[in-house]
């Protein structure tokens, strides 16, 4: 069934932001020293069997000089730079083998997938990337609840740095057009492309399926569905935490990240999610900085979206947005 409000009123969604006010001077000093810290990134060929790409196994630096893994994959018998799409993961999976990621190289794009720090163990696609730096104070099984107590400590300050890293270390690569990287990924992919769209320079495009990570006061109160369901459960456990909890969440918040991306993005969203209900992915929709903007609506989905449906938009969203 459909899980949200009606669609007319989803398009005028635009709730009252809780902004910190210094959130720009504390993702800013965050960057700022994990970019000081870092280390040139490393590209190893990796023998993977595939005869139409060449294909990379990548260590770069990310939150506080911290290595993480991604796979590079070009496309064979292509010369100077080419386009590159970053790639974020959804909730607990990780960058798996190459083989599973030959849409964008298949496409004529490089193709950047990023390993999700501590994740890639939810019975889906693996991760090699540990997360060195977990906060021991308790937390809800999961991700969403790790160090929430402080946004200094927060799991996410973690991810979102290494996603703008990601993009740090495609702009230097001497295949990539440093002009033309697209970020993208669905459900928490969907909502670190938001974050790195709106914290990375040289972003100049965006896609976001059902992103998740997004108006987190809203999707605690509409849905029971993981990984919203840790929010809950941490304030049902820790029951005089809330607003220590969301005060922590609005750094992270990609409704607030969206206000500060301005890349033309083609966002996507399911009626009958409630994973991630629609009013948090319009909320952050209707707040993006730019102009250029496109919301394709799933009215009879769920969580899955428009799967091969919203590759066949995205590829062709990339071939304007890129040119």
């Amino acid at each position: 069934m459909l899980v949200d409000i009606p669609l007319a009123e989803l398009r005028d969604y635009r709730p009252e932001p809780t902004e910190p006010a210094d959130f720009d001077a504390f993702w800013q000093r965050t960057l700022a020293e994990a970019r000081a810290a870092a280390r040139p990134a490393t590209f190893e060929p990796c023998e993977s069997g595939l005869r139409t790409v060449d294909v990379f196994d990548v260590t770069f630096s990310g939150y506080a000089g911290q290595p993480v893994r991604a796979w590079l994959i070009l496309p064979q018998h292509t010369e100077g730079r080419l386009p590159c799409v970053v790639q974020y993961l959804g909730y607990n999976g990780g960058r798996g083998l190459p083989h599973e990621h030959l849409t964008w190289s298949a496409a004529g794009y490089a193709h950047l997938v990023m390993d999700s720090r501590g994740q890639g163990s939810g019975g889906s696609a693996h991760a090699v990337t540990p997360d060195p730096d977990p906060s021991g104070e308790p937390a809800t099984p999961g991700f969403l609840t790790r160090g929430v107590g402080s946004p200094e400590t927060y799991y996410y300050r973690r991810l979102y740095t290494d996603a703008v890293r990601a993009v740090d270390t495609a702009l230097d690569h001497p295949r990539i057009d440093p002009d033309r990287i697209a970020v993208h990924g669905g459900s928490q992919g969907g909502g670190i492309a938001i974050a790195a769209a709106g914290l990375a320079g040289g972003v100049a495009a965006v896609m976001a399926d059902v992103p998740f990570l997004c108006h987190f006061r809203r999707a605690v109160e509409i849905t029971d569905g993981s990984p919203y369901s840790e929010l809950a459960t941490y304030c049902r456990t820790h029951r005089l935490s809330e607003e220590r909890v969301f005060s922590t969440l609005d750094y992270f918040d990609c409704v607030n990240h969206a206000a500060r991306a301005t890349a033309p993005a083609l966002f996507s969203v399911a009626l009958m999610d409630a994973v991630c209900p629609p009013s948090t992915v319009f909320a952050a929709y209707n707040r993006w900085a730019g102009e250029d903007k496109d919301m394709t609506v799933w009215k009879y989905n769920g969580h899955e979206a428009g799967g091969a449906f919203q590759t066949a938009e995205q590829i062709r969203f990339l071939t304007k947005a890129l040119a």
